[in-house]
């Protein structure tokens, strides 16, 4: 790839001039000493009463400030690891730095402390120097009545942090190193990363789909019974401290952390499996246009044959996405402007990360993005949905750390809702051929179809692994068996027999390597909601961009449903809330139907 092509190298000066420099040994050891303090003192004191509420007070305020310096100091390390990720030493000085880790024992007693007296705990986080954070303070009372006893969690925290106990860290360690055998259509062969193997998999040759496909399937399959042991091994700890814990269902954890209530996921679900035909129809009409009746899931992300393509140049790729944030919401575009010029976006392939993320720190005020950039039209859509991660995270810096802490449904919706204006504004722009507009509508749709099915078979494919591994271990060929139940499930006719990825599960890295289950329905959630805000804002017009960026900013505030209410009037729990933005699905679906019968025959080819 060329130099003019690769992207941008970002700067982690903002963080610290230099790793293991003076400035980081420093601030480590201030973060250290002051994490200490606050765990021996809480250790000691009663529970919140009028006796210790003042001291409690500092306790907690110091303990908020405590907490931004780790995720910044996580924040940088991180970012280090994605670009240098064969050194190990960037974890390993932070996990070896005393003190740092009793961080989980002060919320361990801050817990506790708050197993009082419910009407003394409403007036105590109604305090001035509270109330800005007493939403998070309610949600560590409710963590409080779900509880072991701060001993038996402690030494449940002990435990997870033993390497010899870490099936998550066994899990990367083996895949990151997986490799697989390629053999091209030309009879060439060659070893290969897994992450080349899936940019393959959705190559517009179809010999090079099916090859690059087989050899990953392979690759998968020669760790299988790891990855099984991992994810049995995993489960069953979650199991067994959410029995101990008083925890009466396996998703309460997840809808707890994601900020919404049991109803408001049924109704979603409900309304996605009512929708389904939606979502197949995008694909199904993708097969009909190469004149097949169903496509293999690894073929969801169907990339075109376009007459004279040529890659996009990092500066057009940014030039486009810039003017279309310029074009619906003005300080956004100010925003990534500024974003790139502070080189705060590593875009170059550096490291053997695959993905993207973004992340932040509320101490230096500024975040960062890493991807790979290759020049796909796909490329110009991950900048967006990033950038929508990133700008949600500066709206946030106004408000107090422990009042900024969102919960990822609201985290994918901002995103989602970035990759809403990119794909309007170019879909309206005149001066973009029909066979342009096919190729972003097939990139668009296919997401969407991602979302509802893909992100829905495996979210269903996790509530019954849980289900069946409440009674035991589950073994590999029924791992499979549920997979590929759940996956034709949901994908109905689109999957053509033997379409299904019975391995999916061994390759889903966030099966393994979140803290909490079920990182998978926030997206459809994300989807559903962003579209629902989106098609507000094409209503409203720019009057809505205040309102949503306020909504953006208190999303640590309140729960996810009375945030909806409060800045919308959005009733989450209702099912015909959610079956909405299928209306709007289907208009895209129908011109990217009337685009693909336009365009048959002229070398535009899925």
């Amino acid at each position: 790839m060329s130099t003019k092509t690769k992207g941008a190298t970002w700067s982690l000066k903002g963080y610290f001039p230099r790793f293991n420099g003076l400035d980081m040994l420093a601030f480590i050891y201030k973060l250290s000493e002051n994490i200490t303090h606050i765990q021996e003192r809480a250790a000691e004191l009663g529970v919140l009463s009028a006796e210790t509420a003042d001291e409690w007070e500092q306790l907690i305020l110091i303990g908020e400030d405590c907490a931004a310096r780790l995720r910044h100091l996580s924040s940088y390390v991180g970012c280090l690891e994605a670009v240098h990720n064969d050194a190990g030493e960037y974890q390993a000085r932070i996990k070896n730095t005393g003190g740092l880790s009793l961080f989980w024992e002060f919320k361990v007693d801050l817990r506790r402390a708050f197993t009082g007296d419910g009407k003394f705990f409403r007036a105590f986080i109604k305090r001035e120097q509270l109330a800005p954070i007493a939403y998070y303070l309610r949600r560590i009372r409710v963590e409080a009545g779900f509880s072991m006893s701060p001993a038996e969690e402690k030494l449940a925290d002990e435990l997870d942090a033993c390497r010899s106990y870490n099936w998550a860290e066994l899990y990367k360690k083996i895949s990151d190193k997986l490799e697989f055998d390629m053999a091209w259509p030309d009879g060439r062969k060659e070893k290969m990363p897994l992450d080349r193997g899936h940019l393959l998999m959705a190559d517009a040759d179809c010999k090079v789909k099916v090859a690059a496909n087989e050899g990953v399937t392979r690759a998968w399959a020669s760790i299988e019974d790891i990855c099984a042991a991992a994810l049995n091994a995993m489960a069953g700890t979650r199991l067994t401290l959410n029995k101990r814990r008083g925890v009466a269902h396996f998703l309460d954890v997840a809808l707890f952390g994601a900020g919404i209530s049991r109803q408001t996921i049924e109704a979603m679900s409900e309304a996605v499996h009512d929708n389904l035909g939606t979502a197949r129809e995008i694909l199904l009409a993708n097969a009909r246009s190469i004149g097949r009746k169903g496509l293999c899931r690894y073929e969801r992300y169907a990339h075109m044959k376009m007459k004279g393509y040529v890659p996009f140049t990092w500066a057009e790729a940014t030039d486009k996405v810039s003017a279309a944030f310029d074009a619906a919401c003005p300080a956004l575009g100010r925003y990534f402007r500024q974003f790139l010029k502070d080189r705060w976006l590593e875009s170059a392939g550096r490291g053997k990360r695959t993905g993207a993320f973004c992340t932040s720190s509320t101490v230096s005020k500024e975040e960062r993005v890493f991807f790979r950039f290759g020049g796909r039209l796909s490329d110009l859509n991950t900048i967006a949905h990033e950038i929508g991660h990133a700008w949600h995270h500066h709206l946030r810096h106004e408000m107090r750390f422990w009042a900024s802490e969102d919960p990822v449904t609201l985290s994918e919706t901002a995103a989602i809702f970035a990759e809403r204006i990119l794909a309007d504004q170019l879909i309206a722009d005149k001066n973009i051929s029909d066979e342009k507009k096919l190729a972003i509508l097939n990139d668009d749709l296919g997401w969407a179809a991602n979302f509802i099915l893909d992100v829905t078979a495996r979210f269903e494919f996790e509530k019954a692994f849980y289900e069946e591994r409440m009674t035991g271990e589950v073994s590999v060929e029924r791992l499979k068996a549920l997979m590929t139940g759940a996956q034709r499930r949901v994908y109905g006719d689109v999957l053509e027999p033997g379409g299904e990825d019975p391995l999916l599960w061994a390759s889903t890295s966030k099966y393994y390597g979140t803290s909490v289950p079920f990182y998978n329905f926030p997206y459809t959630f994300g989807f559903l909601f962003a579209s629902a805000l989106f098609s507000r804002f094409k209503t409203v017009g720019e009057a809505f961009l205040p309102k949503y960026e306020a909504f953006l900013r208190l999303a640590g505030t309140d729960t996810v449903e009375n945030l909806a209410r409060k800045h919308f009037g959005f009733d989450l729990g209702d099912t015909s809330f959610w079956s909405a933005p299928f209306k709007d699905l289907e208009a895209s679906v129908a011109l990217y139907k009337k685009l693909l019968e336009s365009e048959a025959g002229t070398g535009v080819n899925p």
